[in-house]
């Protein structure tokens, strides 16, 4: 069986991985020039941080034995069960947040290892020359290479928002010992996370995330938000020194759950984190139940 994997994101990396040990052969083709979609880490004077999802959480058996092995073998460490709440709420303590010495995206490249992955390779239709399509990705974008119907149905059924991110670095650490917070009833600042702690280098960088309305205003000129950003966590922490400010636009960032693992018709198949709570784990579990339906 001949497949074809569009996107090297968390969900396409696992369905390619699944179908590869499976015995498939497999293609996957992304238009990046790197893997990882929104497990991406991007490098400012020399150091990477992350910008895209802010954390892992595993409360999957299978996800946790993926953690696990990224641990072993030093790619990912638990980071912190709690994060502050803004304004003056108690702490959110919940599952195990998990991170990674080397970016999130180093996890998917580890994932990417040794598969036929082609980069910077845009495509404008559903490829033809394959038994099966695998369109791991948020479904407007799907939309765009004329999948089926059914295909098209399903994506048009998904909710995306969008959300800019900012990273923010400071001449040093002049925040106490904390890890990151949800921001409340704030109409430009919905997270902030040290980076620095996160990554464990302790350094001097957050990572704000925007609003969906804050970044819906800014999507054309993202830039624009990032002094927005670097003022509203300024004030939220209390910080006296001004950052330099870098930002990334993500169209589609946060998904709304759809009730089902994949969508399917004939032989074209849409995964992702949109189907179920939208994480990580989700997109990776996605991937792979298109796999374990494809080699079944």
């Amino acid at each position: 069986m001949d497949v074809v994997v569009v996107g090297a994101g968390i969900a396409g990396l696992s369905c390619a991985r699944a179908l590869a040990a499976g015995g498939a052969r497999v293609r996957v083709v992304e238009r990046g020039r790197v893997v990882g979609g929104r497990l991406a880490s991007k490098r400012y004077h020399g150091r990477y941080a992350d910008i895209g999802a802010a954390y892992l959480v595993a409360d999957d058996p299978d996800f946790a034995a993926q953690l696990s092995s990224w641990e072993s073998r030093g790619l990912a460490r638990p980071w912190t069960d709690t994060l502050r709440v803004h304004p003056g709420g108690a702490p959110a303590t919940g599952p195990m947040r998990w991170a990674a010495p080397g970016g999130l995206r180093s996890l998917a490249a580890d994932l990417a290892a040794g598969l036929d992955v082609s980069l910077s390779a845009p495509i404008d239709a559903v490829p033809a020359d394959a038994d099966a399509v695998v369109l791991a990705m948020p479904g407007p974008q799907a939309v765009r290479l004329g999948p089926p119907p059914s295909i098209v149905a399903a994506a048009k059924a998904q909710t995306w928002n969008p959300v800019i991110a900012a990273v923010l670095t400071y001449p040093s650490r002049e925040w106490g010992e904390w890890h990151g917070a949800f921001v409340n009833d704030h109409p430009a600042l919905a997270t902030v996370c040290d980076d620095g702690d996160r990554r464990g280098d302790r350094a001097p960088v957050l990572v704000a995330h925007s609003t969906p309305g804050l970044a819906a205003q800014h999507l054309d000129h993202p830039e624009s938000a990032g002094p927005i950003l670097a003022e509203a966590v300024g004030e939220v922490l209390g910080l006296s020194a001004a950052p330099e400010v870098q930002v990334h636009r993500w169209t589609y960032a946060q998904p709304e759950p759809v009730d089902a693992r994949y969508a399917v018709d004939g032989r074209v198949w849409l995964c992702g984190d949109a189907f179920g709570r939208p994480r990580a784990q989700t997109a990776w579990l996605s991937g792979r139940a298109v796999a374990q339906a494809l080699l079944g």
